[in-house]
């Protein structure tokens, strides 16, 4: 990763326009060929941004920029859209490259990593006749908490979540779109198991055909009350 403090503006040109006028910011250019455009403020949220798959150019400055106080600028081509970023830079204050390596993703909470130890145990809480293949069944980008399958045979992807959020959803739906392309699993159903599952990611779930099963914490560890499936 290229981490550069710099006095900048950015254009974006594309489906939409921006424009930010000229000031400091932290510019991040990942290795997947992305950028973020941060201020000290806005806590993780970028000003602008380019996804992956893009590609990023030095631009030959011309007279007017050079006149204006440019010293470098870049411009960031979206591969697929065409979408342009364009970067100028008048002063650089910071330019560093580090390689993080491989990241490992994420790692649960206490809470979350002992609902998924807790509902493997208890397999048929998620349906009468479940029975647990693995937990922690690898994909191409990631950990499925639980792979089970149903009464009949059918492969079901539980991902576990203390609060369930739309975030928990689109995650899950990934792992499915990718799952369902395995036809050793396929088809393949969806269950999305938290303590608390906000409306809005029910909403999508149910949309999306992902079963929403709510984990009572305490009585799964022999305290009180049952869970509830809808």
């Amino acid at each position: 990763m290229r981490i550069v403090v710099a006095d900048c503006s950015v254009d974006y040109a594309g489906r939409l326009s921006a424009h930010l006028p000229r000031a400091k910011r932290v510019l991040m250019l990942k290795n997947d060929g992305s950028i973020l455009v941060h201020s000290d403020g806005g806590s993780y949220k970028p000003l602008n941004w380019m996804s992956p798959p893009c590609s990023l150019a030095t631009l030959e400055l011309d007279e007017d920029q050079t006149s204006a106080g440019i010293v470098e600028a870049w411009q960031v081509t979206h591969k697929k859209t065409a979408d342009k970023l364009v970067v100028s830079l008048f002063e650089v204050f910071h330019d560093s490259s580090h390689d993080l390596g491989v990241d490992p993703g994420l790692i649960k909470d206490g809470v979350e990593a002992h609902l998924q130890e807790l509902l493997a145990e208890q397999i048929e809480r998620v349906g009468d006749g479940h029975t647990l293949v693995r937990r922690e069944y690898m994909t191409a980008i990631g950990p499925v908490d639980i792979l089970a399958r149903d009464a009949s045979g059918t492969s079901v992807a539980i991902e576990i979540k203390r609060r369930g959020g739309i975030d928990g959803v689109e995650q899950l739906t990934r792992y499915l779109e990718l799952m369902n392309r395995d036809p050793k699993l396929a088809p393949v159903q969806g269950v999305f198991a938290a303590q608390e599952i906000k409306p809005q990611a029910r909403t999508l779930a149910e949309d999306r055909g992902i079963r929403c099963l709510i984990l009572d914490y305490d009585e799964m560890r022999g305290m009180e009350d049952k869970n509830t499936l809808f």
